[in-house]
């Protein structure tokens, strides 16, 4: 029989051996608990699986086993159980570290992301783009009156274009937040799906003219000449007999009977007896409500003080003026064509920047973003500087590459 110190030595170089396998199965199951989901594995059950792969009859239980601590070989056995323990529990240790430390590119929310399918992409204007359609019939939303057969008809028709490398989430966002804007829905839900069809929920309008009139000023309409592409929110300037007024476009409408177009209407025949050579009419994308031009109503909200003198008027120009190019779109386009995108972000509770300052937590040298504004209930703070504090619900803009604001996420999350 070997003396002790051999059989000790026999025993650590054992363990080494066999305890490399369970050492990296420890340190995967710590770095991937701790990198995709924040949750650290307890070392108990490492240790109980890190031995068991290590091949010990009965795991831990062995160094209570006589069988084992009462052999010839006992010292060996033992002292191998020990330095697999001991190489797995460090092991796991620095897996779960390096979960903690790395950057995170990844997470169980994103991987369950789902894109849409290549097969959808089309080249638009140079860049790839997406054509969303809504397929079936518009539902009604519950606890809402139904929707307005025409309404829901141009809901159904209308087909949208969006970023191509927007992720489905936020696809369904924007689509519905369009839908919201320029039907004026009361409420809309969206889902699509990766062939870029989306089923509609949606409310009708909850107020009509009301809800588009901003508070100090009064809806005034008038019987004028109408420019052809007057769209709602357009600014105009109204021509009076007493001078100018500014205001914004609430509708319009162009009087098609008093211009002298009129629709043809399709003969009793056509419509009863359709032919082989009748083709199937080809519906067109629903746009923005436009006018044709020549006669017909506007309505416009103007000050409070302007609405008696455009009322009295007997006549009334529209004037559409030359606003020059956004500048905002113009930035917007600028940073896409370099591949940067613009991201909203909650700060949550828990949240690693929560309570800490611009400067402190090293937003663009740590993540890669820029924070270009933070809006709370009690306003918006544009470009905050280094001391600015982020608190729970603040809801930051930032602007930066996919791979960075998708970093970003996982530190306000």
């Amino acid at each position: 029989m070997a003396s002790a110190p051999v059989e000790i030595l026999l025993g650590i170089y054992l363990g080494i051996l066999t305890g490399i396998i369970p050492a990296l199965v420890s340190w995967a199951l710590g770095f991937g608990f701790k990198y995709f989901t924040g949750v650290t594995i307890p070392p108990l059950g490492v240790l109980v699986l890190a031995v068991a792969l290590a091949g010990v009859s009965g795991g831990l239980l062995a160094l209570a086993n006589p069988a084992v601590t009462e052999s010839a070989n006992a010292p060996t056995l033992v002292t191998g159980i020990l330095v697999v323990a001991a190489l797995s529990l460090y092991a796991h240790a620095k897996g779960d570290q390096m979960g903690e430390t790395v950057p995170k590119r990844l997470s169980l929310s994103t991987l369950r992301e789902r894109t849409l399918s290549r097969d959808v992409v089309e080249l638009i204007g140079g860049l790839d783009e997406v054509r969303i359609r809504v397929t079936g019939d518009v539902a009604d939303m519950e606890g809402f009156p139904p929707l307005p057969a025409d309404l829901r008809a141009e809901i159904r028709d209308a087909e949208y274009t969006f970023p191509a490398d927007l992720r489905i989430s936020a696809l369904e966002t924007r689509f519905a937040e369009r839908l919201r804007t320029e039907f004026d829905l009361g409420d809309v839900a969206v889902s699509i799906d990766e062939r870029g069809q989306a089923s509609v929920v949606a409310a009708p309008p909850f107020s009509g003219l009301s809800k588009r009139v901003s508070m100090g000023e009064r809806a005034v309409s008038v019987e004028t000449l109408v420019p052809t592409g007057l769209a709602r929110g357009d600014e105009v300037r109204l021509v009076t007999d007493g001078g100018r007024l500014v205001g914004t476009v609430v509708s319009a409408q162009s009087d098609e009977n008093a211009s002298g177009r009129e629709q043809p209407a399709a003969s009793t025949r056509d419509a009863a007896n359709p032919t082989e050579d009748d083709e199937e009419p080809v519906s067109s994308p629903v746009r923005a409500p436009t006018t044709t031009g020549g006669r017909g109503r506007l309505t416009v909200a103007v000050p409070h003080r302007d609405a008696g003198e455009l009322v009295e008027a007997d006549a009334v120009q529209v004037v559409v003026e030359a606003q020059g190019s956004r500048l905002e779109y113009e930035l917007v386009s600028l940073l896409r064509r370099n591949g940067k995108l613009f991201q909203r972000f909650t700060v949550t509770s828990g949240s690693p920047i929560e309570g800490a300052t611009l400067g402190t937590a090293t937003v663009r040298e740590a993540y890669g973003v820029a924070v270009l504004a933070v809006r709370r209930q009690s306003g918006w703070t544009l470009v905050p500087t280094g001391t600015f504090e982020f608190t729970e619900s603040d809801d930051v803009f930032a602007v930066g590459s996919r791979d960075a604001l998708d970093r970003f996420a996982e530190a306000v999350a």
